[in-house]
């Protein structure tokens, strides 16, 4: 965490949380929005796979949501990132990344992550490149849901990014 972080506690999400978790996603702009109650569902019981950044207030300003796939044990999928407008330009979205993917691999011996990221959407899409970077990790991209399986009007096709093995030591 760097000092411009050293204000804010990560930890997990409580069902507490999901409100503010989804007014985040709306916020966004860019992220697709859920319904609320599927934050409050997140919120208690994929919070050992998730992470939220709480300022000194307590009050949540960031999230990672994800899952361990259960196909696939040693995978860990992140499902949405979001963080406060006011808190953006502080390495906090690559913060939350890397502690929940620490954690998860000493808790459930995680080696990959997986994300899917639309096109365009170059946040993300540098978050995910620099945490392979920083982690020494290969990087495979390619189309998971193309744009005509949305059943729900346009939607840009869903590019899956497959980042591992994992080396959990930040590479120079």
């Amino acid at each position: 965490m760097t000092a411009a972080q050293a204000d804010l506690q990560i930890d997990r999400p409580a069902v507490a949380d999901g409100a503010a978790l989804w007014r985040m996603a709306r916020d966004s702009k860019v992220l697709d929005l859920n319904s609320s109650y599927s934050y409050l569902l997140w919120c208690r019981d994929f919070a050992a796979t998730s992470a939220v950044a709480r300022d000194e207030r307590g009050e949540p300003v960031g999230f990672v949501t994800g899952y361990v796939r259960p196909d696939r044990p040693g995978t860990l999928l992140v499902w949405q990132v979001a963080v406060n407008e006011a808190q953006r330009g502080r390495g906090l979205a690559a913060a939350l990344l890397d502690g929940l993917v620490a954690r998860t691999a000493a808790e459930r011996g995680v080696t990959t992550v997986e994300t899917t990221i639309t096109p365009g959407n170059t946040a993300s899409e540098r978050l995910f490149t620099s945490f392979a970077e920083r982690h020494g990790a290969r990087l495979e991209r390619e189309v998971l849901f193309d744009a005509a399986l949305f059943p729900d009007g346009p939607h840009d096709p869903e590019v899956l990014y497959r980042i591992g093995p994992l080396s959990l030591t930040p590479s120079a």
